[in-house]
């Protein structure tokens, strides 16, 4: 079955390392049936573009809920689109703790995001304090259904959830992955999150993605667990040989 593979560049990459970034990700990439979006900061994406014909979809990390006005700094939904973007991050873990953004708050980007025809990658997960606090399930179910609150039928056919435990993120540097949870522990959360679609969107099979340090070393056990449609990738996403062999997937 084919995977959804998203790298999350963050704040990374100059418009002449992601070439070199290419140029070295050329020589490892397969024809892959899987779907390959790449996240790229915003002063990168005309070079990213021109290089999609290594078989992805260009993404972005941010979007803001309004169509215009006074936003010093932010981008509008509708000029992603006007730069070729197809999907875009929204509720990522960082945005959250950094930004202060707030469920109501992503809801809405949520909502602009669709209406402008994007693909969202909604994600959800929990701190490692509210995991010790047993409260993993509360948070994922409060996140979920307020980020998704009042999305129409239509628009959640553009939805991808990405569930990363904010404890298990990659903090950015390839080579020190953060902890990883269990087989077990993520499919258990996988599998609630595949309750919670069907209970509030009405659907089975939005994608689930898994956002914690997938890497080139474990992402061959992640992939085979139920209810895990691929992953959001951080650090390992910066390595072209990693990013490859993980895009490469074939099972």
């Amino acid at each position: 079955m084919s995977k959804m593979i998203v790298a999350n560049w963050k704040m990374n990459m100059t418009s002449a390392q992601a070439n070199e970034f290419f140029d070295e990700y050329a020589k490892h990439i397969k024809k892959t049936k899987n779907k390959v979006v790449i996240c790229a900061p915003f002063t990168t994406m005309p070079t990213v573009f021109k290089r999609r014909r290594l078989g992805f979809k260009l993404g972005a990390q941010n979007v803001h809920p309004a169509e215009n006005g006074t936003h010093t700094g932010e981008i509008s939904a509708k000029m992603l689109v006007d730069a070729k973007v197809t999907s875009v991050i929204i509720g990522h873990s960082e945005r959250r703790a950094q930004f202060g953004e707030c469920n109501s708050f992503i809801n809405a980007k949520i909502k602009a995001a669709v209406a402008a025809g994007l693909q969202v990658i909604f994600c959800i997960g929990e701190t490692a304090d509210e995991r010790e606090m047993g409260k993993t399930f509360e948070v994922l179910k409060k996140q979920f259904i307020e980020g998704m609150a009042d999305i129409g039928a239509e628009a959640k056919k553009n939805i991808v959830i990405a569930y990363e435990p904010v404890w298990a993120i990659s903090g950015g540097d390839p080579n020190k992955p953060s902890p990883t949870p269990k087989s077990a522990e993520i499919a258990e959360v996988h599998a609630f999150i595949r309750k919670l679609g069907k209970k509030q969107l009405k659907s089975s099979r939005i994608p689930i993605l898994y956002g914690g340090s997938a890497n080139d070393k474990n992402f061959k056990e992640i992939f085979v667990i139920e209810n895990v449609d691929g992953a959001l990738v951080g650090g390992a996403s910066l390595v072209p040989s990693k990013f490859a062999a993980m895009c490469n997937f074939n099972k």
